[in-house]
């Protein structure tokens, strides 16, 4: 393979002493400097052998490192076989070589001299990423393509348009990173990467993955290429210290090996950590020692899947012959990715240069369009973008998968997740974009995105477990979770601490503690624990703290490295901490005194029925009297007389209709009017019972507002976060009073607040319901309940026991052992408190209006019979009213005369009947007995037999 000539030593210095002064800056600020160089000497002519036409091809290489090793074997191979299959075409490749020698100015100077000196037409390489970032202007301004297929960094992917990455972006596997955390429900991770270009290019794509998976990058370590033994200890005893054991590598094959070898001295390998690797390292496994090997036993990491072909195991099997003769030193057991990204690229290469066809590099042209000022002395390639074009276009079948390139790099394929056991990578899951993870490759599954830890296969985790990490430990062995414990005189109903006075020892007892140590004991780990108290008051009495203070010893995690009690989320609070779920109910509240006032008014004895059915039923008694006398008129002698009789006749026949009726039709009208007035009795004497024995209770206060118009005192529970709450609904802080205890609430609430007590008590629904229970027939809740949202134990900012902490109290919740600890914890009887029954209301026309209308119907139904049987047997009365000659008023005068006039055949019927039936004043008496009878007493059979004596009376 011919390799062209290196740039001379003395031009070769000034470049590395114009790098140094640059401190890496891009390399077209350095344009000036370079320009005055290098001399135009680009030739015009191209080789051109039996009509073949030569296409020359720059490649920059480290070739005393693995991965630039493999890529010249590889695409040595690939220009072989290539040509070999296509003996047809009319262009070739040909490679001229450079070491980079692990350089950013050699590689530099090695691109310049293959675009003065040789005249290249594109150039494959330089190798890695800072390389890449400074020959790439290079080419830009050349407009040469620079095509890598080992430069992965994603910063590279949007520099210049002449840059062709044949390889896969690092940014493409965070999302499968990312799901390996998410599957194991891991909150915290440390990232270790290299401070390079290579290194530092995945993290912003990588912590977003994680935050989206709702894992935090607890901390970044940044390792320099030449980090010394002693730097990498301090970095690896520093993430020691930390709670987190789930660490992500990215880093290149010589560091990872030695961060490896330096965390298995620390015993950072041990049972409980859990280790990460991005595919720079696993796509370097078969190129490891085996003492690295070694050390990373348990470790999971992405490596790029590469699908199975027979040309595939053809190339490896030449491959691997070829380049144990070329390097005896290195013994690999497969072809890393790398390898086949550069056979690939050369393929693409050549079959772009093929539908180019002749072209010719134009010479010294001025480059207005970079510099107007300056001519700058490199040639400018007229073909450069018609390849470049044909280059991004290509598409074919390689040997690592399909060549297919995406905004100038491959698209993003499927990975493999590995687990490093033994002296191999065993494939424990396939993650795709699509689908995420599963046990094995299968494109044709049409599941959903998955990323249930029971898609993998099994795992061996350092220290030869096969117990999945939970991801954080406590900092230093040993050490027990401080749990912090208020301890208070008072309001102990759900949290108690007590003192043994021989031993000194502390005893916590109560609901809160109980649901506690069952949610540390539904934990899928074990977590020692231990109560540390927090005492509210001093010595004297006075306050010593509160829960706010509290929350900020957990935050700081001075002396606790959690909180249990009556805590209650907020939001200002939720700043400092990390709360679980709730445990416990939440809501605001008031409860006021209860007065008992007596009901035993005047005018008590209106209050059954309302206005509106007094008046009803008043109209009623009126109109049915009326129809009474109507039609008992024509036939009673005895209802003749001045109109102050006839009003009282009215009033009276609803309940003695008379001696002489009309038989069926006051019949019907009776017997209405009897179920009524029988009804609206028994109503209203039932109603009027239950008002005169019946003491009602009202709250010594009706409203919320009326407290603070008044400038009543008010009280809460002290050290509780109440105060700012009342501050917030409109109470003045002198308004405001604390109390310690239940039994201190209790007397300022009965001294009232004129007297130097309070008005109204807030607090918490769980100890609103405590007081109550205690005071069973004293206090009452007032307005509305203000929503929390509960009681919750808190941790520390980015604890990663919350979550779990959060699932077994759900657990518990769901398998009613949470409702089990709090009927234990009140097995108390229940108290039946103040009789809270609401004032009887009055009775509303509402319930009788169906049958009001029932019997108005049948009223005057009857009425229009009794008319029209007088028409029929009057027909000169009809003929008079309905001749239309005669005036209105001597018609009305008609209707008068023939309406006082006696029907003499029905007055001598009921003479007859008076005859012969007489009606004594005992049925009379007994009828109205039978109306008047209470509704507990009322026999409708016998009114009914009385009733149908009197309409037998014909």
């Amino acid at each position: 393979m011919p390799s062209g000539k290196m740039v001379a030593g003395s031009e070769r210095e000034f470049y590395h002493h114009i790098y140094k002064f640059s401190g890496g800056m891009n390399f077209l600020l350095l344009q000036l400097s370079i320009a005055l160089l290098l001399i135009p000497s680009l030739s015009t002519e191209q080789n051109s052998t039996d009509g073949i036409m030569s296409f020359q091809v720059g490649v920059v290489l480290d070739l005393k490192s693995p991965v630039g090793r493999i890529g010249q074997s590889c695409l040595s191979m690939a220009l072989s076989d290539f040509y070999s299959v296509h003996t047809n075409y009319t262009t070739k490749l040909v490679l001229h070589l450079r070491d980079s020698n692990d350089s950013v100015i050699d590689a530099a100077a090695a691109a310049l001299d293959l675009l003065r000196d040789v005249e290249v037409d594109a150039i494959i390489g330089p190798q890695k990423a800072t390389q890449v970032n400074f020959v790439m202007d290079i080419g830009d301004i050349a407009h040469v393509p620079i095509i890598s297929f080992s430069a992965t960094s994603p910063f590279l992917i949007p520099r210049t348009p002449y840059f062709v990455q044949t390889a896969q972006s690092d940014a493409d596997q965070v999302e499968a990173i990312a799901s390996i955390v998410k599957a194991f429900q891991w909150s915290q991770v440390a990232i270790i990467y290299e401070d390079t270009e290579y290194g530092t290019g995945i993290i912003p794509y990588l912590s977003n993955s994680l935050q989206d998976v709702s894992a935090r990058v607890l901390y970044r370590s940044a390792l320099p290429k030449s980090a010394s033994s002693d730097l990498l200890s301090k970095e690896l005893y520093k993430m020691m210290t930390m709670q987190t054991r789930v660490f992500v590598v990215h880093m290149p094959l010589l560091l990872g090996s030695r961060l490896f070898l330096k965390s298995k001295e620390l015993g950072m390998m041990n049972h409980g950590y859990a280790w990460i690797v991005t595919s720079g390292l696993t796509d370097l496994f078969s190129l490891m020692d085996l003492d690295v090997v070694e050390a990373m036993q348990g470790v999971l990491g992405v490596k790029h899947q590469i699908p199975k072909s027979k040309e595939l195991d053809s190339f490896t099997n030449r491959w691997k012959r070829m380049f144990n003769q070329l390097y005896e030193d290195i013994k690999p057991t497969e072809v890393s990715i790398y390898g086949l990204w550069a056979y690939d690229t050369l393929w693409a290469l050549a079959m772009a240069a093929e539908r180019v066809g002749y072209k010719q590099l134009n010479g010294i042209k001025n480059a207005s369009g970079f510099n107007s000022a300056v001519s700058f002395p490199l040639g400018i390639s007229e073909s450069g973008p018609e390849l470049l074009k044909e280059i991004l276009e290509t598409r074919f079948r390689g040997l690592a998968g399909d060549f297919y390139l995406r905004n100038g790099h491959l698209e993003r394929k499927s990975y493999q997740i590995v687990n490093i056991v033994g002296k191999a990578e065993r494939v424990v899951g396939i993650w795709t974009p699509s689908h995420g993870i599963s046990k094995e490759f299968n494109l044709n599954v049409n599941n959903s995105y998955s990323t249930l830890k029971e898609n993998f296969k099994s795992i061996i985790w350092p220290g030869d477990s096969v117990t999945a990490p939970k991801g954080w430990e406590s900092p230093v062995s040993g050490k027990k979770l401080r749990v912090g414990v208020p301890e208070k005189s008072g309001f102990n109903e759900f949290l108690k601490v007590e003192k043994d006075p021989q031993t000194n020892a502390t005893k916590v007892s109560g609901y809160f503690k109980e649901v506690f140590d069952s949610v540390m004991a539904a934990l899928p780990y074990a977590v020692p624990y231990e109560y540390v108290l927090y005492p509210f008051e001093n010595s004297d009495g006075s306050s010593a703290g509160s829960y706010n203070d509290l929350i900020h010893k957990v935050s700081q995690q001075e002396k606790y490295d959690a909180a249990l009690g009556d805590i209650t989320i907020t939001a200002n609070r939720s700043i400092y901490v990390d709360f679980t779920l709730p445990y416990a109910e939440g809501g605001i509240t008031s409860i006021v005194p209860i007065t008992y006032e007596d009901a035993n008014d005047k005018w008590t004895f209106l209050e059954p029925l309302n206005k509106e059915l007094w008046l009803i039923s008043a109209m009623f008694y009126i109109f049915t009297g009326l129809a009474l006398w109507i039609l008992g008129k024509r036939i009673d002698t005895s209802s003749r007389g001045s109109a102050g009789q006839h009003a009282g006749m009215i009033c009276y026949f609803p309940f003695f209709p008379g001696q002489g009726i009309e038989g069926a039709l006051i019949c019907l009208i009776l017997v209405g009017w009897a179920f009524v007035a029988s009804l609206l009795t028994s109503t209203y004497t039932a109603s009027l019972s239950s008002r005169l024995t019946f003491q009602r209770l009202q709250p010594a206060v009706t409203d919320m507002k009326e407290l603070i118009r008044s400038g009543d005192y008010v009280g809460c529970q002290q050290g509780s976060f109440l105060v700012d709450f009342l501050n917030g609904l409109g109470f003045e802080e002198s308004k405001i009073r604390t109390y310690k205890s239940a039994h201190d609430c209790d007397e300022a609430l009965s001294m009232g607040s004129s007297n130097g007590g309070i008005s109204a008590y807030f607090d918490v629904m769980p100890h609103i319901s405590a007081l109550l229970f205690e005071f069973c027939k004293k206090y009452k809740i007032l307005g509305p309940t203000y929503r929390t949202d509960g009681f919750a134990f808190a941790f520390p900012k980015s604890s990663p026991i919350v979550a779990d902490v959060s699932r077994a109290i759900i657990e518990l919740t769901e398998n009613g052992r949470i409702f089990e600890i709090s009927q234990l914890k009140s097995s108390n009887p229940t108290c039946v408190g103040p009789d809270n029954s609401i004032t009887p209301s009055s009775v509303t026309l509402r319930s009788f209006q169906v049958l009001f209308a029932i019997t108005g119907c049948v009223t005057v139904s009857c009425l229009l019979v009794s008319l029209l049987m007088y028409l029929y047997q009057n027909p000169s009365f009809l003929q008079r009213i309905s001749d239309f000659n005669v005036k209105i008023w001597s018609r009305i005068h008609t209707l008068c005369i023939y309406f006082k006039r006696i029907d003499l055949s029905s007055r001598s019927k009921a003479g007859d009947a008076e005859k012969n039936i007489p009606i004594d004043a005992s049925l009379a008496i007994a009828l109205n007995s039978r109306f008047q009878t209470s509704a507990d007493r009322l026999d409708f059979g016998a009114a009914g037999a009385l009733l149908g004596r009197l309409c037998s009376i014909q």
